[in-house]
């Protein structure tokens, strides 16, 4: 058997082991996150555990507000540009262009115009199914856009009574405190309660108000997505009613003062 070679020593008398440097590390952290981990451990053990599941919940709305921005910014929900241009296309003739347009983008609203003009070509006069599938696919479309929309709307009404009840149970503390000095009463001791009782109010209202206000704009945007869906499938089906470009044409044509003839010079015919 071969014989196993044995490391030599002096090829590691450089390295220091890992736990030198670690120590080091966590010596270098220490005297800046000492501070911050003492402030947070009066904070909340001033408040008690209402305060640190605020603290949770916030953390949780955070989360989901940049989630959904995300995806917001993944489907470009609000754009215009994709299903503008393709039913352009498609009515002017150009329906392979059109298509493999809508085809490449993420956005709901187009990929409703492609299932619409791909079903249109197909369904003859099934139109009536094929308006039935379009407000089941729309829907599922739209159900996506407002997941996790919910879960903000419940941090949101849940936040200011948690607050609430943190300042009722530090209340009840104050109160417990002050029964039990029986007649050497310090107003510190009330004062004291109520500050800690009415933290958590405070927390729950700032976490409360700007939840609220994110989850309005976000549930705004996917309304306007919504509309925006609902009027270009309205518009493929009403392709051969829909007047609009023959009468912007129109006022064009209206909004152009009519040239008045001039008036041509008098030819004065001289007798010869």
């Amino acid at each position: 058997m071969a014989a196993t070679a044995t490391p030599d020593p002096s090829f590691l008398a450089g390295v220091e082991p890992p736990g030198s440097w670690i120590d080091a590390l966590q010596g270098a952290i220490s005297p800046v996150a000492a501070p911050l981990l003492a402030s947070l451990n009066e904070t909340f053990g001033s408040g008690g555990p209402v305060l640190l599941v605020l603290f949770l919940l916030s953390i949780a709305a955070l989360a989901i507000v940049l989630v959904k921005l995300w995806q917001f910014a993944q489907l470009r929900i609000n754009a215009r540009e994709p299903v503008a241009r393709a039913l352009v296309l498609w009515r002017s003739g150009d329906a392979e262009p059109a298509l493999a347009r809508l085809a490449r983008s993420k956005q709901p609203a187009a990929k409703l115009v492609h299932l619409a003009l791909i079903g249109l070509d197909r369904s003859g006069n099934q139109q009536e199914k094929l308006r039935e599938e379009l407000t089941r696919f729309a829907t599922l479309q739209l159900q996506a856009l407002r997941s996790w929309l919910r879960a903000l709307e419940v941090i949101a009404a849940i936040s200011p009574l948690l607050g609430l009840l943190g300042t009722v149970l530090g209340m009840i503390e104050a109160f417990r405190q002050l029964e039990a000095a029986g007649s050497q009463v310090d107003p510190a001791i009330l004062s004291g309660g109520i500050w800690q009782a009415l933290l958590t109010t405070a927390a729950g209202l700032t976490v409360a108000i700007p939840v609220v206000l994110v989850h309005a704009w976000l549930e705004r945007r996917v309304e306007r997505c919504a509309h925006r869906m609902e009027d270009a499938v309205t518009r493929v089906f009403t392709g051969d009613l829909d007047f609009s470009d023959r009468d912007a044409r129109a006022r064009n044509r209206e909004d152009v003062p009519a040239q008045t003839p001039r008036p041509q010079p008098e030819v004065i015919e001289h007798a010869a």
